[in-house]
């Protein structure tokens, strides 16, 4: 038993000693080719600790367009990396691992979209930013969960086709009084977020406040204390109280922990999981650094309309 002991032991110095030896090699090809690490809230949390920078979409676009470096190292999924590709054509755009894709950017394409279009010719196409370039491209302006509302409100048109995410569109209308007409989208993860997890949440932990994100669905945030975008809900714990459940991808913990490691942060249900989130690890980043994999490129007419869509959205102001 002790021989068994001491070699488990001497397994788990080994690996530890890896994962340095990676960490360290990534810091060194990081600083050797001139690049960026970009990482999504949702990310493993070792990814995010060895980002440049971690974010939400809105702030992780703004990221990749100020960074002087040659090259992006995007740690999230397929449509981050393209939307850096779209605001800086001029820089190398890697993606660590080429499959890591959302199934809300799957839900709609660009030829649904068209054809959608030609039924309300009169609304203005707000695009969630959870979506392909192709589908950008084909729309008006594009927004994230932290600026959907200002977004919407923005614009002279009545009428909004909003797309793809019906829970987020859903959650304007409550701020809006344009008319949204919604695209049978969603997030699997978010939208798999019941009632019945909250109420349990709430049972087990009843001093925690519950703060949800505008992907759920309607009936959840109804449930909810607070409404937040990721980055909304990092900067509001800081000065709130010290216990919260938290309605939305389990990767947030580790930074809502790791900024406030005397507060208290609870997983609304066990199953807040997103895989694509999950799909890069300490091995594919290097790799991708190794061997400058893979490169997200954007065809140039599709580039630059869906420029338009990204560059309006960046002019629109937060108000809340």
């Amino acid at each position: 038993m002790e021989v068994e002991t001491e070699r488990l032991a001497t397994k788990g110095c080994d690996s530890m000693q890896d994962t340095q030896d990676i960490v360290e090699r990534i810091l060194e090809l990081k600083k050797e080719h001139n690049a960026v690490i970009l990482a999504h809230n949702y990310e493993r949390g070792e990814i995010q600790d060895i980002a440049d920078f971690t974010g939400d979409s809105l702030g992780l676009s703004k990221q990749a367009m100020e960074q002087e470096a040659e090259i992006i190292v995007f740690c999230g999924v397929n449509f981050m990396a393209e939307s850096a590709a779209i605001l800086s054509p001029e820089k190398i755009v890697l993606l660590p691992e080429i499959y890591a894709g959302c199934p809300m950017a799957s839900m709609i394409t660009a030829d649904a979209l068209r054809e959608e279009k030609k039924k309300y010719p009169d609304s203005a196409v707000v695009c969630y930013v959870n979506s392909t370039a192709e589908v950008k491209a084909e729309s008006d302006i594009c927004c994230t969960s932290a600026n959907a509302v200002e977004v919407v409100n923005s614009l002279e048109e009545d009428e909004i086709l909003f797309v793809p995410d019906k829970n987020l569109g859903d959650y304007v209308s409550r701020y809006s009084t344009k008319k949204i007409i919604p695209w049978e989208g969603y997030c699997p993860t978010h939208n798999q977020i019941l009632v019945t997890d909250v109420i349990k949440a709430r049972k087990e932990h009843p001093d925690a406040e519950v703060l949800a994100h505008p992907e759920c669905r309607r009936d959840v945030i109804d449930l909810a204390d607070k409404v937040f975008s990721t980055t909304g809900m990092v900067e509001y714990v800081k000065d709130a109280g010290n216990e919260f459940i938290v309605a939305t991808e389990r990767g947030i913990l580790h930074k809502l922990e790791k900024d406030n490691p005397e507060k208290k942060f609870y997983n609304v249900s066990e199953y807040t999981v997103c895989p694509d989130m999950k799909a890069i690890t300490l091995e594919s980043l290097l790799l991708s650094l190794e061997n400058m994999q893979y490169v997200i490129t954007i065809p140039e007419d599709i580039r630059v309309k869906a420029r338009l869509a990204l560059d309006r959205m960046l002019k629109v102001k937060r108000s809340r």
